[in-house]
């Protein structure tokens, strides 16, 4: 079991490019504490120094890339339903300090991916094919309608732009990678809301369609790339029938596509 994790921990370490590494050991050097004594009773106290902005980039940037890391371990089932981890213990497989893996688990508790341990770490939700089940319901009930809205008033033009998104996830989907496929699944999806101008709704849809790809308590099924290849195919076909303004198509291909999101192993 312990070779186990060290190995699962090194294929995590291996998502997060290397000079993340140098940015964050920059970051974690304290700075000097305040001297004492230094001022008269007459003088003010100086402010405490402001923080350059590069650091601030530099850290922030270093918490994405780790967040994006742990997102796409979540739903490659590198991280494993049930299972605790700790951000020391990530910190250090990844060669960063535990501060941005402690700030990314606390991004993805807020998610509903994990949940807090007192003095443990972080637990990785255990979805039930009910709450997978529930959350497509949801996604349905907010993007079918909008889809077919925008099958009626936006132009062909405008729907043969997307065709790269949808072949990227076709290209994912005949590689097997689920989590790359799973990224340009809701890149296209983000992008067919996109066209309605409501960016409220392509933010509440992204949170929903994020929350639905994470694994089942039994975690993703490798070898379901024929599952990966069928929805990669309901992208292409909604395009083709959106192209060609054939709304009858397109409302079945849409309604089809959402029930079977439910057990989809990508979420979709």
């Amino acid at each position: 079991m312990e070779q186990a994790r060290a190995h699962d921990a090194y294929r995590l370490a291996a998502r997060v490019p290397a000079q993340v590494q140098a940015s964050t050991a920059r970051d974690a050097v304290p700075a000097p504490p305040p001297a004492r004594g230094e001022h008269t009773h007459g003088e003010a106290a100086l402010p405490a120094p402001v923080p350059a902005p590069r650091r601030t980039v530099q850290r922030n940037s270093v918490r994405g890339q780790i967040l994006d890391a742990l997102r796409a371990a979540l739903v490659g089932g590198d991280l494993a339903p049930g299972e605790v981890y700790s951000a020391p213990v990530l910190g250090e497989r990844f060669g960063v300090s535990a501060t941005p893996v402690r700030e990314a688990m606390q991004q993805l508790a807020t998610e509903g991916a994990v949940e807090v341990v007192p003095n443990r770490g972080f637990r990785v939700t255990e979805r039930s094919a009910r709450e997978l089940g529930e959350l497509a319901e949801v996604r349905a009930l907010i993007e079918v309608p909008v889809m077919l809205r925008l099958a009626r008033t936006v132009p062909a033009a405008r729907w043969c732009e997307l065709r790269p998104l949808a072949e990227a996830s076709a290209v994912a989907a005949a590689g097997g990678d689920l989590a790359r496929y799973a990224e340009a699944d809701r890149a296209f999806h983000g992008a067919v809301l996109g066209l309605s101008g409501n960016q409220q709704l392509v933010q509440v849809a992204d949170d929903l369609h994020r929350r639905s790809q994470w694994p089942l308590v039994s975690g993703p099924v490798h070898g379901r790339r024929a599952d990966l290849v069928a929805d990669a195919a309901e992208h292409m076909a909604l395009l083709e029938a959106l192209v060609a303004q054939d709304l009858g198509v397109v409302q079945s291909l849409v309604r089809e596509h959402f029930a079977g999101s439910g057990s989809s192993p990508s979420g979709v």
